[in-house]
């Protein structure tokens, strides 16, 4: 198991998510992202426009991603 913050995936607070594979706690991570756009949460909303900007470059959406990736994996193991 392993943690990461939603501002460490692209967020915009100190929420803690913990998975065991990066897909998980990607997964955990838009669920909450999706909590917070319902709750119209102004910082989660500009975390998410910039986002969708990156997204409009699949080269730089796809670095973006492999760097996240490594940087859970480089993460060690919750105690």
């Amino acid at each position: 198991m392993k943690t990461m913050t939603c501002k460490q995936l692209g967020g915009a607070c100190d929420v803690e998510f913990q998975a065991e594979t990066f897909e998980e706690i990607s997964e955990v991570s838009k669920n909450h992202g999706m909590e917070m756009f319902q709750k119209g949460d102004t910082d989660h909303l500009k975390a998410m426009n910039d986002m969708r900007e990156l997204m409009q470059n699949p080269d730089e959406m796809n670095a973006w991603f492999e760097s996240k990736r490594k940087e859970f994996d480089a993460l060690p193991d919750d105690k």
